[in-house]
């Protein structure tokens, strides 16, 4: 429908959506984050909940203690590899539709850490992430806008056809695979199906 028409008619008291509108609206409206957070990044994710930066703003005040009612994981913080396997048995339990934040430096690609042989350099080798937030650490500003972000990503998925969200896909996968400690690293290094990983040539 015609933009202007549905203003109009918004004026005369008429509402007029799609189904798919009215969907997204109410997902994207009500994001319930996981009580989780790993280290400094997790402060500022705190800070976000208070009064003067107030998450409650975007429907995602109510931070749950169990992944079973949960639908956003925010990866605040450095990832290790002892903690990997637990972070990715969390995104598991959580339900669909489900997304991910991963927020900082050493979430998204293990920051000052990096040369560590014990930090993850991504928590997206094993979930698809959503957002990324860049910083060392993000401000609770930052936090906000990947919240607008995802709100956005929510907003325009279809319902139907190829751009499907995945939750949507009935071949998908409902879980990932959880890596396990190895002789020298994890295995697998990486989650195929969100990370390939391309083979070495020697």
């Amino acid at each position: 429908m015609d933009q202007q028409l549905k203003i109009e008619m918004g004026e005369q008291g008429i509402v007029v959506t799609t189904l798919q509108e009215l969907y997204n609206w109410g997902r994207r409206s009500s994001v319930w984050p996981m009580n989780f957070g790993l280290a400094c990044c997790a402060i500022e994710m705190i800070a976000t909940t208070m009064a003067r930066y107030d998450l409650a703003r975007f429907g995602a005040e109510v931070f749950r203690a169990s992944p079973r009612q949960a639908d956003l994981m925010i990866i605040s913080g450095t990832v290790t590899k002892k903690m990997a396997p637990q972070v990715v048995r969390l995104y598991n339990q959580m339900g669909e539709p489900r997304y991910v934040i991963a927020m900082g430096a050493c979430a998204i690609s293990g920051g000052p850490f990096k040369q560590g042989y014990n930090v993850l350099k991504g928590i997206d080798r094993y979930i698809p992430v959503d957002v990324h937030i860049p910083g060392c650490p993000p401000r609770p500003e930052a936090l906000l806008e990947a919240f607008m972000m995802l709100q956005k990503k929510i907003d325009s998925q279809p319902l139907t056809g190829n751009e499907r969200p995945r939750f949507l896909d009935a071949g998908a996968p409902g879980e990932f695979p959880v890596p396990e400690q190895g002789e020298h690293d994890l295995e697998p290094p990486a989650n195929n199906l969100v990370w390939p990983v391309a083979a070495v040539i020697r």
